[in-house]
């Protein structure tokens, strides 16, 4: 499912990061661990009704001369650039202000679809300002006060009537859609361009198959797939390459459209935080992750050494494989693709109900959890509730007695016993008496 992108943007202190709280709740993106980052919050996910968006928050647009407020403007523009509306975001109780104006000339350049969200409307002296904003010429309106929840239930509403079904259409199920995610220059781009220059693979002439310069649908052994390149924004002067980080805004919109996640590592270089944050996101995300240690010809180490580095930094997804390669040379290109394959059967695999059952029953014998303050958990009943990732519902005589120890250790078990390599899996406890 491909979501569509909301972008926060406005002056300082309008109050965009508490429209932002509203809409995106507690989930806090993976972004704000990244050094450099100066948002507590810039990424999130939003649920209304039936839909689902992203949100982006951004920094403050001022346009006095420091270096800062720069590295801010072009933040936002990129902000502005991903996103399929906008919410502008001005202060009720102030007015207008030349900073107003300056985000104003930004959106009308952008030819993005905007709402303007009037804040702080919870006062006289608020009510009195409201219908100046106004003269900033766009077409929609909203008063609201985040910090009262105000209005944010009518936003919500203005949000969507924006978003139509094909806005969430993707591509044909039976499509396995891959995105490869990386830092810069650990050579994603080489990468797709190498799995495409191989003889097996037919590049699709559809129409359409191309989606802003970064989807690319072909087949492979008779089956269709989408690699989506996450590359983003390349370096252009000072200002963005400090920036360079912002690109993974792309890379997580990729991470959510995507079946699987192909984390590119750089030999050369070894791990660094940034790839291990962008594997959380995709564990937290649900989605097939597989490892792939690029440039391979100029590691200096050993493999063994490599894949016990691996496992070390990445125990939250000691599940996926790794596959070592060089895209440039193209040794080991050829593992890549069955591995892919395998981790798309993986995601969607169903386990029969009676098979499930048995291996929980096992596990059930073979160690009983402990009992807490002297009632023991009981697990009456397994059944396979969802794909792509595989979810496991287990009702039981109360979920609070599960410890997260021995949801681990279930967790193994059914690893042990079925092939779900590459794959995270949800395990559900559901009180029997709730049914």
């Amino acid at each position: 499912m491909k979501l569509p992108t909301v972008a926060l943007v406005g002056r300082p202190n309008v109050g965009k990061s508490t429209i932002f709280n509203r809409l995106v709740g507690r989930r806090v993106s993976i972004i704000e661990d990244i050094p450099g980052i100066t948002r507590d919050r810039i990424y999130g996910q939003a649920s209304y009704l039936d839909y689902r968006f992203n949100v982006i928050d951004t920094g403050g647009i001022d346009i006095s001369k420091d270096l800062f407020n720069d590295e801010i403007k072009v933040q936002t523009e990129i902000a502005i650039a991903e996103a399929d509306l906008v919410i502008f975001i001005v202060d009720g109780k102030e007015g207008l202000t030349i900073n107003d104006y300056a985000v104003k000339d930004m959106l009308k350049k952008a030819h993005k679809k905007v709402i303007v969200a009037i804040n702080k409307v919870d006062n006289k002296q608020a009510e009195a300002n409201k219908y100046d904003f106004y003269e900033l010429g766009f077409t929609n309106y909203v008063f609201v006060s985040g910090e009262h929840n105000i209005g944010i239930g009518k936003l919500c509403d203005m949000i969507i009537s924006h978003f139509s079904k094909q806005d969430y259409n993707d591509y044909d199920e039976t499509i396995i859609k891959f995105c490869v995610v990386g830092r810069p220059n650990v050579g994603k781009s080489s990468l797709i361009n190498a799995l495409l220059n191989e003889q097996r693979v037919i590049v699709s002439d559809q129409a359409g198959t191309t989606r802003d310069a970064v989807d690319v649908m072909f087949t492979y052994q008779k089956n269709r797939f989408v690699a989506i390149d996450t590359a983003g924004i390349r370096k252009r002067n000072k200002i963005w390459e400090r920036i360079e980080k912002y690109s993974v805004l792309r890379a997580m919109k990729a991470i959510d459209r995507s079946d699987i996640c192909l984390v590119v590592i750089d030999a050369s270089v070894g791990i660094m935080d940034q790839d291990k944050h962008i594997a959380g996101y995709i564990k937290e995300a649900g989605k097939g992750i597989i490892i792939v240690v690029n440039k391979w010809d100029l590691a200096t180490q050993t493999k063994k050494d490599f894949q016990t580095q691996i496992r070390n930094q990445f125990p939250f997804v000691a599940y996926a494989p790794m596959v070592f390669l060089s895209a440039i040379t193209k040794k080991e290109l050829h593992t890549l693709m069955p591995e892919i394959i395998k981790v798309g059967d993986n995601i969607k695999r169903e386990i029969k109900t009676s098979l499930i059952n048995d291996v929980i029953t096992d596990a059930f014998m073979l160690n009983a959890p402990p009992s807490y303050k002297g009632r023991r958990l009981k697990i009456y009943f397994v059944h396979q509730s969802g794909i792509k990732p595989p979810k496991f519902t287990l009702n039981v005589n109360d979920k609070k007695l599960v410890h997260f120890s021995y949801h681990r250790y279930l967790e193994n078990k059914i690893r042990e016993n079925f092939n779900f390599v590459g794959t995270p899996i949800i395990l559900q406890f559901k009180n029997k008496r709730d049914e």
